[in-house]
């Protein structure tokens, strides 16, 4: 079979798990992932032995440290991927939850529920703990999962697939519910944005080339997962110890990914008090700061940012920084160079963040805390399937009422329009 050939064949055996999966009860798709989550521990040593494949790979490659810190895998990051996959199971099921309802005029029950979208496409880079994690959320809401991760995480994702189907069988749940898109050339990635009719929805997650060639290209609906050009601003009004923690955290916590901050933005009044303490603290993280003239004027390590600086999206030991006149001024830089993702402010006035929450027209909008917290598993959502930065269908971490549709039940007794 021709590589075209191959994809139609998973992904028509996908719409087939699709309907055989939308209508199982809670019980059963709860069984399944905890027997899954299982076997993921149990069979650790398969999973580090073909991730460490894709890190060799990684390194003869030239790939960056933080993007081989995304790939790896260890027996602690299976066991959290494990307990991410059992606390999916231990959550409220979204299927069948009434959105609204009423009885019309006319007698009619008319109720909206929720329900699977189908077949869910993932399209995304590098972290193999996403097949996981995508895998489980799509389960617990009724959907199958159309996996695409990238050719770097091929030997991993393979394994873990195969590992997580195996798994499957014999639970009620339908081993096809979770399948790899054949290939690693990016015919594959073409494949599965031109399956309308198979694939109900893709979704992109990794940088902005990727994100935008989904966007532009697919015939499938897509749900846009951002990338996150995250800033920490620093109020005139400040508890300077708390910002200088807060933009540790959000910066140096875990730089890899897309909640990081990448900009730093200082109001003029705190910078003297504040800039000081901060490039020498980002200094010992290993931080490189590429600052504005007035950022530079407080350390001679300071690099001149560049117009492309402000719009990067570092994922590594670099933060863009620029002091601003004022609020209005921050909010300025960040509608201009942000990408809706996260934005914090840093302030003891609550006048002050509430401008900022108004104005700030981003997924999440943080007042006095780490941007690290836009998370699915932070919010309390269990592992999100993505971030997402667009306005329709969901925004911000998507969780399992996000990978859900609803329809109209309308009940009647021999109801006839007049």
């Amino acid at each position: 079979m021709t590589e075209a050939e191959q994809f139609l064949d998973v992904a028509r055996r996908a719409k087939d798990a699709a309907a055989e999966l939308a209508p199982l009860p809670r019980s059963v798709k709860d069984a399944a992932l905890r027997v899954l989550a299982d076997a993921l521990v149990e069979r650790s040593a398969e999973i580090v032995a073909a991730n460490a494949e894709d890190v060799a790979r990684a390194r003869e490659n030239g790939t960056s440290a933080a993007m081989i810190d995304r790939l790896r895998l260890d027996e602690d990051r299976i066991a959290a991927i494990a307990d991410a996959v059992r606390h999916v199971a231990g959550l409220p099921d979204p299927v069948g939850e009434v959105v609204r309802g009423s009885v019309l005029p006319n007698g009619l029950e008319l109720r909206q529920i929720r329900v699977p979208l189908g077949v869910v496409g993932i399209i995304y880079e590098g972290r193999p703990n996403v097949t996981v994690d995508a895998a489980a959320l799509c389960l617990k809401s009724g959907n199958v999962a159309l996996l695409r991760g990238s050719s770097s995480a091929y030997s991993s994702n393979t394994a873990l697939v195969e590992i997580m189907r195996d798994a499957l069988r014999g639970t009620g749940v339908p081993a096809e519910a979770v399948q790899l898109v054949p290939g690693t050339s990016r015919e594959s990635v073409q494949h599965l944005m031109k399956a309308r009719g198979l694939v109900d929805v893709l979704i992109p997650r990794g940088g902005a080339s990727l994100i935008n060639s989904v966007v532009e290209n697919s015939v499938v609906p897509v749900i846009e997962t951002g990338v996150g050009v995250c800033h920490v601003y620093v109020d005139a009004e400040a508890d300077l110890d708390m910002a200088l923690s807060i933009l540790l955290n959000s910066k140096t916590q875990r730089c890899s990914v897309c909640n990081a901050a990448e900009t730093l933005l200082v109001h003029r009044d705190a910078a003297p008090g504040f800039l000081p303490r901060a490039l020498a603290a980002l200094a010992e993280a290993g931080v490189t700061v590429h600052g504005d003239k007035r950022v530079a004027e407080y350390s001679a390590d300071v690099v001149p940012a560049t117009e492309e600086d402000w719009a990067t999206e570092y994922l590594s030991l670099d933060i863009a920084a620029a002091v601003v006149d004022g609020l209005e001024d921050a909010v300025a830089h960040i509608r201009r160079y942000g990408s809706g993702h996260t934005d914090a402010i840093i302030t003891r006035s609550q006048p002050a963040a509430r401008r900022f929450v108004s104005l700030v027209d981003s997924a999440a909008v943080v007042v006095n805390a780490s941007t690290r917290f836009t998370d699915g598993g932070e919010f309390g959502f269990g592992a999100e399937i993505g971030i997402s930065t667009q306005k329709l269908h969901a925004r911000g971490p998507m969780g399992l009422p996000e990978l859900t549709s609803t329809k109209y039940v309308v009940t009647g007794d021999g109801h006839i329009r007049a």
